[in-house]
């Protein structure tokens, strides 16, 4: 995550995943930990909350139910750690599930082969 070459090559190995969400996810809530201005907080929040956790968003992130009553108590007041146990569900799922794929993909491999 911290290479950009790196990201976006998993990037592009999880968009063939249909996962695609859970990376975009990710870094708007590293986006929103950057903010200080309590107005561009709330709407960033705002925003994540729409296109990421909102049942009815077509990106909508897979959290447990507990994550998601936390996420609802903090949006009524909105910090930057807001989001922090659903990106620290979203971080797991990829690390454990997303990520070893990604590194027995054809996509990885022939990455590998053209830089030897």
């Amino acid at each position: 995550m911290k290479c950009s070459g790196g990201r976006k090559l998993f990037r592009e190995f999880l968009r063939s995943e249909y996962s695609e969400e859970n990376m975009l996810f990710y870094l708007a809530c590293e986006e929103l930990k950057k903010e200080s201005n309590p107005e561009l907080i709330e709407e960033k929040a705002r925003l994540i909350y729409e296109d990421y956790i909102s049942i009815l968003s077509p990106k909508e992130v897979s959290l447990d139910s507990r994550v998601r009553e936390v996420i609802n108590r903090n949006m009524v007041e909105p910090t930057p750690h807001t989001f922090d146990e659903a990106q620290l569900q979203i971080w797991t799922l990829m690390h454990r599930d997303s990520y070893p794929r990604f590194l027995n993909s054809q996509m990885y491999k022939r990455l590998l082969q053209q830089l030897s």
